[in-house]
């Protein structure tokens, strides 16, 4: 088959940098990225930690656990709560129209608590013993109360929305809605994939514009649908995140093969370990060449073996090997320069202050700048 490359993006860097923040801010000059993450952090962590205390105990401690403000003790913490990428798009997205961020606040706080129910129970599945640097909830605390935890965050998101008692929080709960349905559908896609063995890029790429499309596609249109936005311009924006969330999950299955776990709190090869079919791994398989081939016939002798979990560092090295001989790793950088060109193209058509497309261009160049 053919495999699409990008032509434009070529500002994105050709493999994920150890200094993300700098070198965006060295590209998007007067734009500081660390300032939009620490904003959205700070002005929706107190909504966020209002909502959390609705929850009955034990599930308040858990979730308070999972959002790093305490540690497995219930001792005060100052976990790392992730880049915070969400919450910044939705207080831009609300500016993109016009409102304060203010107005886009519980939009937000609906989207993070939608995130993060997504991860308590895509850890559990995937077996996942770390998050940011510490053990995962179902770990700690058991596969009950990650279930459990993860199924209140879901209904807090809607309640947080709905509270509001307007009209468009009513269609901002409904976009959430749609993407919340999409991202299962993406985690459904993602699992019965790793039991099959082959994937086509164009499957791959569905599963991961619902899984990371979908929800970052809601994050940047959700403020503005708040603000009084027209679906027009919503769904323009819609279009900037989703593909936005395709680079960023381009360069999230290049960390999940070659990161550092330093760097990514993951273990080494984790993908691999999980015998995950992203876009790396099936971009290589649908090459032609020896590496190709030869990559086909381990994965599909992995996919019967019960023992992947006790190869050696070199046997997921080979295989990693084989990925980038035939090309798999370079298309999906490729890939990832497309989706972020598309994405920014997407902003174009969306009447907006120029400020404020200055600051989604850069938090876009950030995304696909990282090193975690």
């Amino acid at each position: 088959m053919s495999l699409r490359t990008g032509t434009r993006g070529e500002t994105v860097p050709p493999v994920p940098s150890a200094h993300a923040a700098e070198d965006t801010a060295d590209r998007a000059p007067g734009v500081d990225i660390a300032a939009l993450l620490e904003r959205g952090r700070t002005m929706t962590a107190p909504v966020l930690r209002a909502a959390v205390d609705r929850l009955a105990p034990p599930m308040d401690t858990v979730a308070s656990y999972h959002f790093g403000w305490i540690d497995a003790q219930g001792r005060p913490a100052d976990g790392d709560g992730g880049k915070a990428v969400r919450p910044a798009l939705a207080l831009l997205s609300a500016e993109a129209a016009g409102a304060p961020a203010e107005v886009g606040v519980p939009g937000a706080v609906a989207v993070e608590l939608v995130h993060n129910f997504s991860l308590l129970h895509d850890d559990l599945m995937d077996g996942d013993e770390q998050r940011r640097h510490r053990d995962t909830v179902w770990k700690v605390h058991g596969p009950a109360q990650a279930i459990l935890v993860g199924d209140a965050l879901f209904a807090l998101a809607g309640e947080v929305l709905l509270e509001l008692g307007t009209v468009e929080a009513g269609r901002a709960a409904r976009r959430l809605t749609v993407a919340t349905r999409k991202l299962i559908d993406g985690q459904a896609q993602d699992i019965s994939y790793e039991h099959r063995e082959r994937v086509t890029v164009e499957e791959c790429l569905e599963m991961e514009g619902n899984k990371t499309g979908a929800l970052l596609a809601c994050a940047v249109s959700i403020g503005a649908v708040l603000g009084g936005a027209d679906d027009r311009v919503a769904d323009r924006l819609e279009a900037y995140g989703h593909h936005l969330g395709l680079a960023f999950q381009a360069i999230d299955d290049l960390l999940g093969i070659w990161g550092d776990p330093e760097a990514t709190g993951k273990q080494t090869w984790s993908d691999l370990r999980q015998r995950k079919k992203s876009l790396p791994v099936v971009a290589a398989l649908a090459a032609e060449g020896p590496a190709a081939a030869r990559l086909g016939e381990l994965l599909a002798a992995d996919a019967k073996s019960s023992d992947v979990e006790n190869f050696s560092e070199e046997e997921f090295a080979a295989r990693a090997a084989l990925i980038e001989e035939a090309g798999g790793r370079e298309w999906t950088v490729q890939e990832a320069r497309r989706q972020h060109a598309v994405a920014i193209e997407a902003l174009d058509s969306v009447d907006m202050p120029g400020h404020i497309r200055d600051q989604l261009a850069a938090l876009a160049d950030f995304v696909v700048v990282r090193k975690r």
